[in-house]
Order: structure tokens, then sequence, then C-alpha cells
């Protein structure tokens, strides 16, 4: 699934085209693809209004309008971009724009979906703090995980505390720290909890510096795929030698996620 930095590629590589213009037609070429609204409910409410802005929320893109907001979710295959001519097999939905251009939504496992939202209301009551936002502080980040007695991985992957990590970048934050993810959130030192507050931030904005990750089939553009596999350090490594502590990397499980470890990655638990 895109994750926070896929996502945000996205966006940046659509919102100048976007931003200014306005939606002409919406098509749902998958029937199931427009979740809380009917193409009916789009043109009545908001057909030829204004584009306000483009952007990112947890790991949705947000399309303002002048009085609503179409909310778009990739989930696991979604690919959201313009196309000049024809269109993709596994296309889902097309947005043609009045500047003539035409957006298309492609999901070949057709789990994306689109929402029709008065404002964002709805998205941040089960949504967290944002992790690259000013008011995700280290001490914020101390006090969630403080607050619960959970497996830290399991409560990064909560996107009601912290949002637009999955499991790649997990990974990668908890490596960086040296943090083993069957560690207890709690019993995480407030030391090793900022230095992994620093790693979630680095390996995201790395990530996003290099358009996103590619393992299967994300791309953010017509036929793009992200650049940052290449810099990984644990995920996706089975099997590798760990360039810090030189063991092999292995796969476990960890709230019934592929989760990859070395030796390296210490275990805080209530366990002495």
């Amino acid at each position: 699934m895109p994750e926070l930095p896929e996502v945000q590629t996205v966006v940046n590589f659509i919102k100048d085209k976007l931003i200014e213009k306005s939606i002409i037609k919406i098509v749902p070429v998958w029937p199931k693809v427009f979740d809380n609204f009917s193409e009916h409910d789009f043109y009545s409410k908001v057909k030829n209004t204004k584009i306000i802005d483009v952007k990112r929320r947890a790991k949705f893109i947000i399309i303002e309008l002048e009085n609503f907001i179409l909310a778009i979710h990739l989930r696991m295959t979604g690919k959201l971009y313009f196309v000049s001519k024809g269109l993709p097999k596994h296309t889902s939905a097309i947005i043609k724009l009045n500047s003539n251009k035409t957006l298309i939504f492609e999901d070949v496992r057709k789990f994306g979906r689109f929402y029709l939202y008065n404002n964002l209301e709805t998205i941040n009551k089960r949504h967290g703090y944002e992790p690259l936002s000013e008011s995700f502080t280290k001490e914020i980040f101390l006090e969630i995980l403080n607050s619960c007695k959970r497996g830290i991985k399991s409560l990064l992957l909560d996107q009601s505390k912290v949002v637009g990590l999955g499991n790649i970048y997990v990974d990668e934050s908890l490596w960086l720290s040296r943090i083993h993810p069957k560690s207890i959130s709690n019993k995480i030192p407030q030391k090793k909890v900022f230095i992994l507050y620093n790693s979630i931030r680095h390996v995201l904005l790395k990530a996003i510096s290099n358009n996103g990750t590619t393992i299967i089939n994300y791309t953010y553009t017509e036929g793009k795929t992200g650049n940052n596999a290449d810099e990984l350090n644990i995920y996706g490594k089975k099997g590798f030698t760990c360039r810090v502590c030189n063991t092999t990397i292995k796969k476990i499980k960890v709230s019934n996620r592929g989760t990859y470890i070395c030796k390296c990655q210490k275990i805080y638990s209530a366990k002495k």
C-alpha cells in the first residue's frame, strides 16, 4: 500500500495542473469506486466548481473544491495521474477538467475509493498527527508512546496515533533507531524515543525526495516509478547482511505483518 511519501509524491505531481481548474465530468468506470456519493450527487453539488487546493492528509489525496472536498485513497494498487490519450485496462474512474486534461484513477485490485465530504472533519476525527508537521513534536511523540502499553510496530501503524506510516517506513525507522519492532512502547527510554522521532522524519523526507518507493507496482505519474527502493536498509532485505552489525537480516511476523529485523535492534520490554 502506498504510504505517506508515495501519496505526497502523487500530490506533488498533479497539484499544479489541478489548482484553479474545474471538474466538468467525472465517470465511475468501476461502479464501487465512489464510496459515499453517486455520480449524480457530484454533478448536483460540485460540477464546475473551482479547485482551490490539492494536498495530502494521512494517506488521502485531498482535492479541495469551493464548498466540498474530494478525498481519494489509493489503498493497495491505486494510481492517480494524467493521460494524454487512451485509457489503461484497469481504469476505475475518469476526471475531466475544463483545461481539456484528463486525470484517471487506475486500480488493478479495485480497493481504492473516492469520498465526498463537506470538509476534513470526518477524516481528521479518525486520524492522528502528521509526522512531518510542526505540531508533531518530540514531546508529543513521547506522550503517545508512554500513554499505552503496545508493541511499537503496532502503535506506529495505528493511523489514529500517527498517520502515513506503513510497513516499509516503520521497519526502516525502527532499524535506523536500533529498536526491535517487538519492543513495548512505554518501555522505550526517552533518549531512544527522540532518536526514533528523528528517524521517522528522516526516512519519510528522504523517500519523498526520491519520489517514493516502488516495490511492485507503485507509480506517481504515467509509467514513472519511485527511486527510493535503492535507499532501503532493511525492508525487503531478508538474507542480506546488515550494514551495521554484519549479521543476516531475518523476516518475522509482528502484528500480522511481515517484518524485517537484525541483531542490532534491541528489544525494550517489561521483562528483566
